[in-house]
């Protein structure tokens, strides 16, 4: 199963030229993160106060620009589920045509920012987006 977020490009996402400056896909990112975790009953405001799910890696390629105006669709699904980490896909395209690929690993750490296994709710939650083997 995948999640899905829109977003449309917007001024401040852009550089002088008009097209999206590479930092801003990172915050569009983890804007789509947040709402995944928002949407499988987990919103980062309440996971926040227990733990937390930094970013431990991030591997981004940009295969065509974006520019101000266009509706992006992102698509996320779960690559890997460990006992501390979750590997995760990312997409996002306009219309057909692809604009970045993104794979990223997140880290579940508690207060003490030390890793800490994923409580079962949220890995139970977390597992329909598993990508099926291929």
């Amino acid at each position: 199963m995948r999640f899905t977020f829109d977003q449309k490009i917007l001024f401040k996402h852009c550089d002088p030229a008009g097209i999206v400056f590479y930092p801003r896909y990172f915050e569009i990112i983890n804007d789509c993160i947040e709402a995944f975790f928002a949407h499988i009953g987990t919103p980062f405001e309440r996971l926040h106060q227990t733990a937390a799910v930094p970013t431990a890696e991030i591997t981004t390629r940009f295969t065509a620009p974006s520019h101000h105006g266009d509706e992006l669709t992102l698509s996320l699904e779960a690559t890997r589920l460990g006992r501390t980490s979750l590997g995760l896909h990312i997409e996002a395209h306009a219309g057909a045509e692809r604009r970045l690929d993104c794979a990223s690993t997140l880290v579940h750490v508690g207060l003490d920012g030390r890793p800490a296994p994923w409580p079962a709710p949220l890995r139970t939650a977390l597992t329909p987006y598993l990508r099926s083997p291929e």
